[in-house]
This record gives structure tokens, C-alpha cells and sequence, in this order.
């Protein structure tokens, strides 16, 4: 299982922008968007200037909106039962997270540090359901692209568990055999 397995290539958009606007066009939320309703969203969107060692949120906080990382980069971090921090992945130039949160106010899953001066674009959820009041058409694409990123990311992470399952499947199946060689030699031994 590797580090990005989570976060695959349909959550990352390599791209050099020249505008809000081409840059929202190349995240897979917005990549259906007609240029009038793209502006519509990049007049409404958040740009924020954060420094390296700054936290953009921390796990456990109540999620409230996706982040394009529009220069710069961040890291995605968990902490562990024990208190450890580890880093699943990194964003660059092009790359989103915490899209979930436009859906569901649940707490994040992991923080976010900033790992060199970096600019993010912020989108909430505030600025999801204003843009479906205002115009339900382009609101509808944004909330079914999402759900289909969604439906995407389960897919692959249910195939991962699905392979997990069966490689310790396999695993206890030589536990087993092993455990039963042992018991065999044991026995022949003390006879």
C-alpha cells in the first residue's frame, strides 16, 4: 500500500496558472464548468498567504471547505494513537484537499502544514450553498462532481482493503501451517 494510495492522481492537477480562473479549471470539482459560472466561483473564493510551520487545520477540527494549493507546499499529516505525527502525502502547485468538507461538517481526518511560504485558494462550504442559491444549475455540478470524486475514492480504497483482506488472509493461512509444523515437531520430539 503506498503513501498516496488515498489521494491517487484524480486528486492531484499539475498545472502553472495564470489565473484563479485556469486554475479552478484544472481541479477535478470545477473542471466541468462553463467559464462564465468558473469566474462566477473564483469571485467568491478565499486566497491566503501562509508561512512555513503554519497549520492550515489540524485533525479533529470541524471541516469547513476544500484548498487549492495555488503555490507552494503543504503536507498531510495523522497522528497516531501514540501521539506520532506522520505525513501521508504532499500538495504542490494544482493540487486540492479537504473537499469532503464542502459535503460534511464531520472533524478532519488529518492537519495540514504549511512545508515552504505557500498561497491557497479556500472554497466553503458558506461559498458552496451561496452559489447553489444563487445559481442551483452550476451548484448541482459542483455537488454531483463531487460525489463522483467521492464514489472514485471509495472504489479505489475499498480495492486496497480488498487486497489487504486477502494478503492476511494468506498471512494467517501460513501462521497456521507454520504453528501446526511446530506442534508436529513438538510432539515427535516428546515421543
Amino acid at each position: 500500500m503506498g503513501k498516496d494510495f488515498a489521494f491517487k492522481d484524480v486528486f492531484k492537477a499539475k498545472i502553472k496558472p495564470a489565473s484563479v480562473e485556469e486554475m479552478l479549471s484544472k481541479i477535478p470539482v470545477f473542471d466541468k464548468l462553463e467559464p462564465k459560472e468558473l469566474r462566477q466561483i473564483a469571485s467568491i473564493v478565499h486566497r491566503r498567504q501562509y508561512v512555513k510551520g503554519e497549520f492550515v487545520f489540524y485533525q479533529g477540527d470541524p471541516g469547513l471547505g476544500m484548498y487549492v494549493v495555488e503555490k507552494g507546499k503543504v503536507g498531510i499529516v495523522v497522528v497516531g494513537e501514540d501521539g506520532t505525527q506522520k505525513e501521508i502525502t504532499e500538495m504542490v502547485n494544482g493540487d486540492f484537499f479537504g473537499e469532503i468538507a464542502l459535503l460534511d461538517e464531520s472533524a478532519r481526518s488529518a492537519s495540514v502544514v504549511v512545508k515552504e511560504d505557500s498561497a491557497l485558494i479556500g472554497f466553503f462550504r458558506p461559498d458552496l450553498f451561496e452559489i447553489i442559491e444563487k445559481t442551483p444549475k452550476t451548484g448541482l455540478k459542483v455537488v454531483v462532481k463531487l460525489a463522483e470524486m467521492i464514489g472514485e475514492r471509495l472504489r479505489n480504497m475499498n480495492n486496497e482493503f480488498s487486497k489487504l483482506r486477502t494478503e492476511l488472509e494468506l498471512v494467517k493461512q501460513q501462521k497456521e501451517k507454520s504453528d501446526e509444523k511446530a506442534s508436529s515437531k513438538k510432539k515427535i520430539q516428546k515421543a
